[in-house]
């Protein structure tokens, strides 16, 4: 995946599983957790366009607690980093989730995007999920483990401290960009990385061998959940103008499985009202 002098434009697709993706030069399947695939799936054939992201400077060991992060590693640290043109774009997706053109009911094209940036736009983002009767901070806190977000506030406050307060709007703001979805042009790719993943190295750091084994399969996945919430930490204290910036666009998700809106609601309220922390994703 070495890349020449013209610009890149590439969209991971983090998988944990052999699933079918979308025929068409934007995106590259990559494998995450392969580490733990492989051993679980032994002798199996893969198919010669995935990539494995226990190769090259990788944290695959880690996805069992970083989930789709270990590919955006990857992505950073063997692609984004060895490419020299600051005109590339480079994006991440999930095997269930991806971006979608106004009105389209199919995966954003190679040659939607090339449009989209030749329209001038930088910053492509999923639209908004909004928690109506939420805040952030408070979602979070009833629905998941609320320590390791509380430890992630400790760990900006002391190594990233411009970002305190956009982090301190978590308790305010009832929407966010979510999923761990999103296509931003080198410059930016690599600024957030190194934000990204400076504050979860610290904070794996900080925790202690049974903070880090307490939870189960679900809750275990706390820092690709805590991710989801500093995109707009990152990008709210850097463009304090995001909503109206002429180069940031929202796409629709489109979800290639069905969601079940009662099961999601019913686990919402049960979290809100009666403390069922949530046991999976729906």
């Amino acid at each position: 995946m070495k890349k020449g002098t013209s610009p890149a434009l590439e969209v991971i697709v983090a998988t944990h599983k052999m699933y079918v993706m979308p025929d068409d030069s934007l995106y590259q399947p990559l494998l995450v957790g392969s580490d733990f695939f492989l051993n679980q799936q032994k002798g199996v054939t893969l198919p010669k366009n995935l990539i494995l992201d226990n190769t090259g400077a990788h944290i695959s060991s880690k996805n069992h607690n970083y989930s789709e992060l270990t590919g955006l590693y990857w992505l950073w640290q063997n692609t984004v980093k060895k490419d020299t043109n600051p005109d590339s774009f480079y994006g991440l997706v999930h095997y269930r989730r991806f971006l979608s053109a106004k009105n389209k009911k199919t995966p954003l094209t190679k040659t939607e995007l090339q449009n989209l940036i030749n329209l001038k736009y930088e910053i492509i983002l999923p639209k908004k999920r909004n928690y109506y009767i939420e805040n952030l901070y408070s979602h979070y806190a009833h629905t998941l483990h609320i320590g390791p977000l509380a430890r992630t506030r400790e760990i900006i406050k002391e190594k990233y401290p411009n970002f305190l307060p956009e982090f301190d709007r978590l308790k305010t703001r009832r929407s966010a960009h979510m999923f761990n979805i999103f296509i931003f042009k080198k410059p930016l790719f690599e600024e957030y990385c190194e934000f990204l993943f400076g504050i979860l190295f610290a904070l794996e750091s900080s925790l202690t061998k049974e903070e880090l084994t307490r939870y189960d399969g679900f809750h275990a996945r706390f820092f690709g959940r805590i991710s989801e919430l500093l995109l707009d930490v990152f990008l709210y204290t850097k463009f304090p103008d995001l909503d109206k910036r002429s180069d940031v666009l929202e796409l629709q998700v489109l979800e290639l499985e069905p969601v079940n809106w009662i099961e999601k609601i019913s686990n919402f309220l049960l979290a809100k009202f009666f403390g069922k922390k949530y046991k999976k994703s729906c």
